[in-house]
């Protein structure tokens, strides 16, 4: 019976992603085709962004079982990271094509690596301790960017950031832009549902149903709990380091504890656990306080109702 469950827990989710995907396609191509308004076309890039966000921190809250408020803290690494490779690169004798590529996966790198050190409290601390440790890590990030005056800027951030280019064409807007966030979140999407699916998705699933049942039968939670977090960290890392030309200016304010709200409050939108979840509430969220900017402040109530 549970198996049976399981399977079509399975199909609905590769149905709702194809369903998804085909959607971002469509938008692509009349992104393409310049039938899509302003308003419209920069809503499309914080959406793949939080998208990334959302599901990633899913695999730490909804599969692992364990309260995460640090999430952003990621993204702030990997994004001031990919972004001192990428200014690094700027001088090199690399092809344009690869800088991106190479700066995104520095920022993913140091971000596991951070994902690591903050992942070891959770190998003895649960709920609202490793949920405290997690959101002094963010404020630590914070800080280090804002006092860091030699490497992140300081107050004064890190302007002029090298726009990617490939062939002859420019990332420099969110309507070329879009194409690369979109490529981010079909790749995260495909492959963190083949880890969902692994043994390794199965044994995060098996410490947050009974941790100490999983141990009795052979998983060796502190490699699984540590490779949990690196591996959500890796792909925020990633989509930070992508951001970062993107904006063109980053400074220690771009990614505060607010954000890792946000990214939170989407993933229980959604509903923690599945692969879909997060990513409809990242969309919900998205576009609903895009659509409801008119009303100003009072937004943030329908936001609130949700």
């Amino acid at each position: 019976m549970q198996l049976t469950l399981q399977k079509k827990r399975q199909r609905a989710d590769l149905l709702t992603l194809s369903a998804v995907a085909a959607l971002f396609l469509v938008l692509a191509a009349l992104l393409y085709a310049g039938l899509l308004n302003r308003q419209m076309t920069n809503m499309l890039v914080p959406t793949a962004v939080y998208i990334v966000m959302a599901v990633s921190l899913n695999l730490v809250v909804g599969l692992l079982g364990e309260l995460s408020l640090g999430h952003a803290g990621f993204m702030s690494v990997g994004l001031f990271s990919g972004c001192l490779v990428s200014i690094a690169l700027s001088s090199s004798p690399l092809p344009l094509g690869l800088r991106l590529p190479l700066s995104m996966l520095a920022g993913g790198l140091v971000a596991a690596v951070f994902g690591l050190l903050v992942g070891l409290p959770a190998l003895r601390l649960r709920g609202d301790y490793l949920a405290i440790i997690t959101l002094g890590f963010s404020e630590i990030i914070r800080l280090l960017a804002l006092n860091w005056t030699d490497v992140t800027g300081g107050a004064m951030g890190i302007k002029n950031i090298p726009v990617p280019r490939l062939g002859g064409i420019e990332f420099s807007n969110a309507r070329t832009y879009y194409y690369i966030f979109l490529a981010i979140a079909v790749l995260f999407l495909f492959i963190t549902r083949r880890v969902i699916r692994s043994r390794l998705g199965r044994a995060w699933m098996s410490i947050r149903e009974d941790q100490l049942a999983a141990r009795s039968l052979g998983v060796n939670t502190p490699a699984y709990k540590a490779v949990n977090f690196m591996y959500g960290a890796f792909w925020a890392g990633i989509i930070g380091a992508a951001y970062a030309p993107y904006a063109r200016f980053i400074d220690s304010t771009i990614y505060t504890l607010d954000e890792g709200f946000n990214i939170l409050s989407m993933v229980i939108v959604g509903g923690m656990g599945t692969l879909t979840g997060p990513l409809a509430g990242s969309v919900v969220i998205n576009v609903l306080t895009e659509l409801l900017r008119p009303i100003g402040q009072w937004r943030m109530v329908a936001y609130g109702v949700l």
